[in-house]
């Protein structure tokens, strides 16, 4: 592929707290590696507005391998940019040509407040989480792998579940601020398997309450979240949350 240079217009968003007003700030940067990815591209422009003693640009990352789910930034309106089943740290500057101008800007949901700059709080993902607790397992020494058979189309879907990386790009990226496909997925990697059995119940009643707790919005069935999730999790999966949580309002009493 061929390796080329770039001149660019980035149109920012700098915030200094969640009770602050925002504000786009504009950026030229210069000489810019086709081969350079989106947050490398940061780097060259806060080492420049550090040596020009002005206040760097905040944004969050931390493995840089489209693994930690980070890097949360809206990139010309796309939740981690223009590229399938990318994060924002996998985007490589091949993507945009020289002149073009970049709008960056923080998640935007009322559930994710901006901390500074293009850094928001997804701490909201975390309590979820907790409140789904633990699963219960016998400890000691390990069972062979064929103890509790699973079918393999079942285990292949709760892997695919468990793909989610909790960016929060499905909730950027739905109109009403939903965490439903965030949420259907954790729900899902553990009640497609038997070793997630004996909390299925308390555990999907207790994360949605928190997640709406937490003021997320309600599914739309307009599937953007899916369209524009890093790892491709499905639909299907809210669905399945849906049916969950359904079964676990469901009190079967013996009839006399």
């Amino acid at each position: 592929m061929e390796h080329y240079n770039m001149n660019l217009t980035l149109k920012v968003w700098r915030q200094k707290n969640a009770e602050s007003k925002g504000h786009f700030e504009t950026f030229h940067v210069k000489d810019i590696s086709s081969e350079m990815s989106f947050l490398e591209m940061f780097d060259v422009l806060n080492e420049r507005l550090v040596n020009e003693g002005k206040d760097p640009i905040t944004f969050d990352h931390d493995c840089r391998e489209g693994i930690c789910g980070a890097c949360s930034m809206y990139v010309d309106g796309r939740a981690h940019g223009p590229w399938q089943k990318n994060t924002v740290c996998q985007l490589h500057m091949r993507a945009y040509k020289d002149g073009d101008t970049i709008v960056v800007e923080p998640w935007r949901a009322d559930s994710f407040p901006v901390i500074k700059d293009l850094m928001v709080d997804r701490s909201a993902f975390d309590r979820i989480i907790e409140a789904g607790g633990f699963i219960s397992t016998n400890t000691g020494n390990a069972v062979d792998a064929n103890a509790i058979p699973v079918d393999r189309f079942i285990s292949e879907e709760a892997f695919d579940a468990a793909a989610c990386i909790g960016c929060g790009a499905c909730v950027a990226a739905c109109p009403n601020g939903s965490a439903m496909l965030f949420v259907s997925a954790k729900v899902s990697q553990l009640a497609l398997l038997p070793q997630g059995n004996p909390e299925r119940k308390t555990r999907v009643e207790n994360m949605v309450q928190q997640m709406d707790k937490e003021g997320f919005g309600n599914c739309g069935n307009i599937h953007n979240c899916e369209a524009e999730c890093p790892k491709g999790i499905s639909v299907r999966n809210i669905a399945r949350l849906n049916k969950e949580l359904l079964r676990a309002g469901l009190t079967s009493e013996t009839v006399k």
